[in-house]
């Protein structure tokens, strides 16, 4: 069966651009606020969602995708939480791909099976487990695939062609290429580097390959674009979440608009 993902990028391609994803945190400011704001993302032209599970060590995250965590978490966020996001989601939008993305402890703690099995019924098409090497791949990855939810895999500019084939075993959805060797939402990679990088991938996988880390920009988002089959953009939306918090769909909607406006520039330029 067709799944979410691979319609949804194949339909962006049939377009002439490449896919855009957005993030946000479940349960901030609260998670009776979050299923507007995931609206908003949608409505604003979002093709697939990346959710957030908040944590109390997001070691790969900024400034800014941290004090959302703290948020969240401050709020009394809890996984039920997040799975009932999810769920009334799914409901809303039945064919806008929805990935979890965090840390192990938060989807590990009560087993890989339960959490595969929780995902899978509210709708989640993929997860990012951001700190579970492919190396312990065993931990959830069986479980996720006997539930039908698919592993997404990072790569980063340190991993070189002896690692890849590691990183890819296993990974599916997509691929996604975090363009600096960093925290979220501080540095920007060349685009010539991520031009050089994104080349590299493709040619070793048939898996679409997003690019996220330090993409804030309407312009920035358009660039990369031009050479990812998709673009991530995170904190710059966490931040308008922040700024605005119980308020921030329509700030989020707009903001979003405008990302996707111009992506789809190339649209119309093919």
């Amino acid at each position: 069966m067709t799944s979410r993902f691979e319609t949804t990028f194949a339909a962006c391609r049939a377009k002439g651009r490449s896919a855009l994803i957005t993030f946000v945190t479940a349960g901030d400011p609260t998670a009776a606020d979050t299923g507007p704001i995931l609206d908003a993302l949608v409505e604003g032209g979002a093709d697939i969602i990346e959710l957030g599970m908040p944590f109390t060590d997001p070691m790969a995250d900024g400034p800014a995708i941290e004090l959302a965590n703290l948020r969240s978490l401050g709020s009394g966020t809890k996984t039920a939480d997040i799975l009932a996001i999810a769920t009334a989601f799914r409901a809303r939008h039945p064919d806008t791909p929805i990935v979890l993305m965090g840390y192990a402890n938060p989807m590990l703690i009560r087993g890989a099976e339960w959490f595969a099995a929780q995902a899978k019924a509210a709708g989640v098409d993929g997860i990012i487990c951001v700190d579970l090497p492919p190396e312990e791949d065993q931990e959830i990855g069986p479980a996720l695939r006997a539930a039908g939810v698919e592993l997404i895999r990072l790569a980063t500019p340190t991993t070189d062609a002896v690692r890849l084939p590691a990183v890819l075993n296993g990974a599916s959805g997509f691929l996604y290429y975090v363009s600096v060797a960093g925290i979220t939402g501080k540095q920007q990679a060349q685009l010539t580097n991520i031009e050089n990088a994104v080349a590299k991938l493709k040619a070793a996988t048939d898996l679409p390959v997003a690019v996220g880390f330090g993409v804030r920009t309407p312009e920035q988002a358009a660039a990369i674009g031009r050479v990812a089959d998709g673009v991530v953009v995170g904190s710059a939306i966490v931040d308008i979440v922040g700024s605005h918090g119980n308020e921030a769909a329509p700030f989020v909607r707009d903001f979003v608009a405008s990302l996707r406006a111009a992506m789809t520039a190339r649209e119309h330029a093919a």
